[in-house]
């Protein structure tokens, strides 16, 4: 067994103290016209500043993988890893669905590890092709495996709440890499067993 600390994405900026930005979030809303007088909103400010740290501050975890014992060219799926993120445009969240699957090479990741790897690219300011990307990237680089490929849907509050409202609407990216990319029946198979009923 071998383990790793998260390092493949850039650190998330360090945070204004949350008293500072409980004043600036009280002077959004100000400007916004609420009246933050109101025994309703008097703490609005603070409760608004915690949750966005809270939704935009990727777990750190120990990524813990394991020799394989699987045989040449098997492929390893977990489907259905639930997932919220922050549009970075609208600073509106968007939530979803991951399939991850890899070919492995000499080394596989433990299972609750993979959910933990989408978790942490997702809980920052987000575009949902570049966490696609991402995901796949942190999986190539800590596990050399013979193919990755990821897929993810989402549904993004910040066209179904607002603008278009398009109530329902969900996004759909893909991330391949390795024999997942080149080899047509590994991309089929992976396919096929991510979007198939359990």
């Amino acid at each position: 067994m071998s383990v790793s600390t998260m390092t493949s994405l850039p650190a998330a900026p360090a945070p204004a103290p949350l008293d500072e930005a409980a004043d600036l979030a009280a002077r959004l809303l100000a400007a916004l016209g609420f009246d933050l007088t109101s025994s309703e909103l008097a703490a609005t400010p603070g409760r608004m500043v915690r949750a966005l740290k809270e939704m935009t501050t990727p777990p750190t975890f120990t990524a813990t993988d394991f020799e394989t014992t699987a045989e040449p060219g098997q492929l390893v799926l977990v489907r259905d890893i639930r997932f919220v993120s922050m549009c970075e445009h609208h600073v509106l969240p968007f939530t979803g669905i991951a399939h991850i699957g890899y070919v492995p090479r000499k080394r596989i990741l433990g299972l609750s590890k993979v959910a933990r790897v989408v978790h942490h690219c997702a809980r920052r300011l987000q575009v949902q092709e570049r966490l696609t990307g991402q995901i796949a990237d942190w999986m190539v680089e800590h596990l050399d495996p013979a193919g990755v490929a990821v897929l993810l849907s989402a549904e993004h509050t910040c066209m179904t709440l607002r603008g278009v409202g398009a109530t329902g609407s969900r996004t759909t990216t893909s991330s391949l890499r390795g024999v997942l990319l080149d080899d047509p029946a590994a991309r089929a198979e992976f396919m096929s067993l991510a979007v198939s009923a359990p």
